[in-house]
């Protein structure tokens, strides 16, 4: 998103944001700083926007119904979003079909297709990954393991991955899933030292750590998470970490990429928010 203008928070925008839509320009307006701030959805909706304001509504022109939604980049056609979205949506359909071979996790010759080691090198030293199939330090986030663990996982990748994807663009999303699929798959090997696990659930904490700390250092309108999003998390995780999860009948927990996933997303998100914050990125 680009912020196009900012005005006073008294000022009612309301015939303004009513011409924008009646000329096809997609944005949104947010409080911040105790002013109103319009954003688009790229560099040459915001010239319109700020062209529009500064020679202000045609008489006559306010032809929508006031109470008509807005149209703005998570409102719009199911086809113009899944077009902004190639890489959240892509890396779902890989896991769903990841999960149909594996039958949700109960067919082992499927499984160790996309464990980090083949199980014929398990009882070697955890440290000792053969770089040879170096494909297999990422497919480990492809494994689920019952419909739970996949639709949890599934449904927060689509809240995370398409704000960081439609703020930054699909490269992005693709090198920070990478990034934290790498390292916490690698530290939960190294750690619990058996190739049985698996999950989106440590890049999630990854691209959670990366909205929070960004969000504290450039807000912006696609990381502003819900309410309680991150205090939910965070409970979560304490209470996996607390062992209390698996006594309950969820299965083994992996504890280390979670934390692994949080603190690599956190790191990013610090370097990345400092970046905008003081203008060395866009």
């Amino acid at each position: 998103m680009f912020r196009a203008l900012q005005c006073p928070l008294e000022e009612d925008l309301s015939s303004f944001t009513h011409y924008l839509r009646s000329q096809g320009v997609v944005h949104r307006i947010t409080e911040e700083d105790n002013r109103q701030v319009v954003w688009t959805v790229d560099e040459a909706s915001a010239d319109l926007a700020r062209t529009y304001y500064a020679r202000g509504v045609p008489e006559g022109s306010q032809t929508l119904d006031a109470g008509q939604p807005q149209r703005t980049e998570t409102s719009g056609s199911g086809w113009r979003m899944a077009r902004r979205i190639p890489l959240t949506l892509g890396i779902l359909l890989v896991t769903a079909v990841v999960a149909l071979l594996t039958g949700m996790g109960s067919r082992p010759e499927a499984i160790v297709l996309f464990t980090i080691v083949p199980p014929e090198n398990a009882e070697f030293m955890a440290s000792q990954i053969d770089m040879a199939q170096w494909w297999r330090l990422i497919t480990p986030i492809f494994l689920h393991f019952g419909l739970m663990h996949l639709a949890f996982n599934a449904l927060w990748y689509w809240e995370l991955g398409r704000r960081i994807e439609l703020r930054s663009g699909s490269l992005w999303l693709l090198g920070l899933t990478l990034l934290f699929g790498l390292v916490s798959n690698s530290v939960q090997w190294l750690y619990s030292g058996h190739p049985f696990f698996g999950g989106l659930s440590g890049v999630l904490y990854g691209l959670l750590g990366y909205c929070w700390i960004y969000q504290m250092l450039a807000p912006n309108v696609h990381f502003a998470l819900p309410k309680g999003v991150v205090v939910l998390m965070l409970v979560w995780l304490v209470l996996c970490l607390s062992g209390l999860v698996t006594l309950l009948g969820f299965g083994a927990i992996a504890n280390a990429a979670h934390v692994s996933g949080l603190l690599m997303g956190c790191a990013a998100g610090l370097v990345a928010g400092a970046a905008q914050r003081f203008g060395l990125a866009r």
